[in-house]
């Protein structure tokens, strides 16, 4: 596949990820991004349904990892990256994803930074800005 045609098609994907971004509220249930906005450190926790936020949640995290995933591999082509890449992603669900329960289920005030934290590495595609500039040295390195 030619260079151009590989920068296009990742710069289409990383469109999809503004995509995702813009239409959240309209694509993803999350009760806290409402409360999140707000000076959440003296609000109540918001109401939620458990099942459906983990859902949604591990559904956000699973389309940003598809399309991050896809501009690494248009970037670098190369499939040992990508493979490492995704034992990377699915490390850090599973261990993002046990405090983030965590917090759901047992909600406390002082906790709600950390917790707004842990849950902007499950919804934002920050493992693509962590890995991108990565690779790129290690490319140059190699």
């Amino acid at each position: 596949m030619p260079k151009l045609t590989r920068y296009i098609l990742a710069g289409l994907l990383l469109l999809v990820l503004v995509a995702i971004r813009g239409y959240e509220d309209y694509l993803f249930y999350d009760p806290y991004l409402r409360f999140f906005e707000n000076d959440y450190l003296y609000m109540d926790n918001p109401r939620r349904e458990v099942a459906k936020l983990v859902f949604y949640t591990s559904l956000r995290y699973l389309l940003n990892t598809l399309a991050s995933l896809g501009i690494l591999y248009l970037i670098f082509n190369d499939k040992v990256m990508i493979k490492f890449s995704v034992l990377l992603y699915v490390i850090a669900y599973v261990l993002l994803l046990i405090p983030f329960l965590y917090f759901v289920v047992s909600p406390r005030q002082e906790d709600y930074y950390l917790f707004f934290n842990i849950r902007r590495f499950l919804i934002q595609p920050i493992g693509l800005i962590l890995l991108l500039p990565a690779f790129y040295y290690y490319k140059l390195n190699r």
